[in-house]
């Protein structure tokens, strides 16, 4: 079955605080991201970019003027395809050789991008098989603790390990904004992909279960509040109890 051209490839919602999602709907809900944009006083944070089919940047000036900062949650193709097209890339180091060399293997491509991975196509000539990432070297390496300052708002970086060795999400304590990646999300917890480790994963859960969010915009699926990100965490606890992971923290 031959696809048709998709007329408008990236659609977005705008949500309080100046955060603003967009999405691609053309491409299968399992490989398509939330892609998140926050709006500063001098500078804005793009969390995350999608799988970089078609450009992203036109659609963030349309947003807004201001520079850019790009944060990667972590290396996966769904999360990074658009990096390349940002000068400034933040990411943590542990997944900084990815992104520098990105392969089909180490970006997860393989098996999870084929021809029914899409309704649409983003223009002429796309072949799914021959999908890949073009390389986007981290600019700016980031760490657990580290502050992203927007001029009038302030990010924390979270190092949340266990889905990747590098996931991060970013915090902002005066909103309780809590953008999450893939470490926690309204949905299936991928923890078996070749560089998930389950006991970083549960570290990363009794960390969350902390955290005083007010909103988790995750990087797939329906944002939620913190009953639902508590109830989301301590039923990964429990799971990987009963696999027999190893549970730390007193849980």
């Amino acid at each position: 079955m031959t696809l048709p051209i998709a007329e408008q490839w990236f659609h977005r919602r705008s949500f309080p605080d100046g955060v603003t999602m967009l999405w691609e709907p053309h491409a299968d809900p399992s490989t398509r991201c939330n892609i998140w944009h926050i709006a500063g006083r001098d500078r804005d944070l793009l969390f995350d970019t999608g799988m970089g089919v078609m450009p992203l940047a036109p659609e963030i000036t349309r947003l807004s003027g201001r520079p850019v900062l790009c944060f990667g949650s972590h290396s996966h193709f769904d999360h990074v395809g658009g990096h390349h097209e940002f000068p400034e890339r933040l990411m943590h180091s542990a997944e900084a050789d990815i992104m520098a060399a990105p392969d089909r293997d180490n970006m997860i491509i393989e098996g999870w991008v084929r021809s029914d991975t899409f309704d649409a196509l983003p223009h002429e000539g796309f072949e799914p098989e021959r999908y890949a990432v073009h390389p986007a070297p981290v600019t700016r390496p980031v760490g657990d603790g580290d502050v992203i300052d927007l001029g009038d708002r302030v990010f924390e970086v979270l190092h949340l390990p266990g889905h990747s060795p590098g996931s991060c999400g970013v915090f902002e304590p005066a909103s309780g904004l809590f953008f999450s990646g893939d470490v926690i999300l309204n949905g299936k917890l991928l923890d078996d992909l070749y560089h998930s480790v389950p006991e970083d994963f549960v570290a990363s859960m009794e960390r969350i279960k902390e955290l005083p969010v007010s909103t988790v915009h995750a990087g797939h699926h329906e944002s939620f509040g913190r009953d639902r990100m508590c109830e989301i965490a301590e039923d990964y606890i429990w799971g990987r109890r009963q696999a027999g992971c190893p549970i730390e923290h007193g849980s």
